[in-house]
């Protein structure tokens, strides 16, 4: 190599080495975030076994009460197990015969 230039071959082997290495650390990356978001799913569906959430009333059927996690009716809006109980006394206001979401409500609660 004249002058110390560095061949053509040598260029790219090295920008190969380069974007492997790239690679390697953009997965990484990856995996990493997807390792989060899983995790942040799993902390949520947690949270949503927790409470409970009721689903209004359409037209002539009756409004329920479903369990946070219950897929049958999807919602942010969560109540907490006061208000699931205040809501079960209400005459418009069924559980969902799927996730069943007075079981635990009309026991005692620990410690009471």
């Amino acid at each position: 190599m004249p002058g110390g230039d560095i061949s053509d071959l040598d260029k790219n082997r090295a920008l190969v080495a380069w974007l492997r290495y790239q690679l390697r650390h953009a997965e990484q990356r990856v995996r990493l975030e997807h390792a989060k978001q899983a995790e942040r799913r799993r902390k949520q569906r947690a949270r949503a076994e927790q409470l409970w959430k009721i689903q209004p009333r359409r037209s002539a059927e009756t409004a329920l009460l479903h369990r946070g996690g219950c897929g049958l009716y999807t919602s942010r809006a969560f109540i907490d197990r006061e208000a699931a109980v205040s809501a079960l006394a209400e005459p418009g206001i069924a559980p969902c015969d799927v996730c069943a979401p007075e079981t635990g409500l009309t026991s005692a609660e620990p410690g009471a």
